[in-house]
């Protein structure tokens, strides 16, 4: 898997070169039936994600930027191998000049990824792990710092627009956290998250995209993820699955036990 693992490392680099950053900043876009943004940049890039990765492994190839018919029967006839592909995660940063977006590639077997690599071209850092060996950094092991021991000293990633609005309320009124970020781009959530760049995150949503290579990423930095329901991540509806997640298991009870404390015993 390692022979792998660096030619995909090799050919994610190698079309942000070519087909992404030659666009930033200088393509125009369009909406989506979602409302999300749509440019040429995803549609080249991953035409040639698809190029690339069906030379190093001929599985399917499934990218955000496909109908949801095809995402679906690329699902259902991938068990035994599936690539699983967002060209451009954080297009709307992408075209407004936040430099805060990713490519995205992980390698799923029997519904669960067995190697992700997320690369951010504009800063050039390159996330990747492989099931069972750990997770990094260009070359260097996650995560890069200790974390705190205490939730209420930690930086959140949460994104407020698609959690529950009285959870959102909750955590307007009376956060458990330090300070709380949203940068616009799940893929690099899951990483900086992974790398200690903050601590805990909240998603109310996710396709399978947004999370099959960073999930992975963080587990095998260490850290521990669950949906908002309690339920297992790894279960349930892959188009649709809510994040609740550490980058450590003693942080992810405290931030579990929080979210999971009845209202009435809250100081509001």
């Amino acid at each position: 898997m390692n022979a792998i693992l660096d030619q995909v490392i090799a050919a994610v680099r190698e079309v942000g070169r070519t087909e992404v950053m030659p666009r930033y900043l200088k393509v125009a876009h369009t909406r989506k039936d979602d409302g999300s943004l749509l440019t040429e940049a995803d549609l080249a890039a991953q035409q040639a994600l698809i190029a690339r990765l069906q030379a190093i492994a001929p599985y399917p190839v499934l990218g955000e930027e496909m109908a949801d018919a095809a995402h679906q029967r690329l699902w259902d006839e991938g068990r035994d191998g599936l690539w699983c592909v967002d060209p451009i995660d954080g297009t709307t940063n992408f075209v407004t000049g936040l430099p805060f977006f990713a490519m995205s590639i992980a390698l799923m077997k029997q519904g669960r990824p067995v190697l992700g690599v997320v690369y951010d071209p504009q800063s050039d850092e390159c996330f990747h792990a492989e099931f069972g060996h750990g997770a990094f950094l260009n070359g260097a092991r996650l995560p890069l710092k200790t974390a705190p021991d205490r939730l209420d000293r930690c930086i959140a990633g949460v994104d407020f627009k698609r959690i529950p609005r009285a959870l959102a309320g909750r955590l307007a009124a009376e956060h458990p956290y330090s300070s709380q970020r949203n940068l616009g781009a799940s893929t690099l959530d899951w990483c900086y998250l992974a790398a200690g760049r903050f601590y805990v995150y909240l998603h109310g949503g996710q396709k399978l995209w947004d999370y099959a290579a960073g999930a992975l990423i963080l587990e095998e930095a260490g850290g521990q993820v669950g949906q908002i329901d309690g339920e297992p991540f790894w279960q349930g509806d892959p188009w649709t699955r809510s994040v609740l997640a550490a980058n450590t298991p003693a942080l992810y009870r405290q931030w579990r036990a929080w979210l999971d404390q009845p209202l009435s015993d809250r100081a509001l």
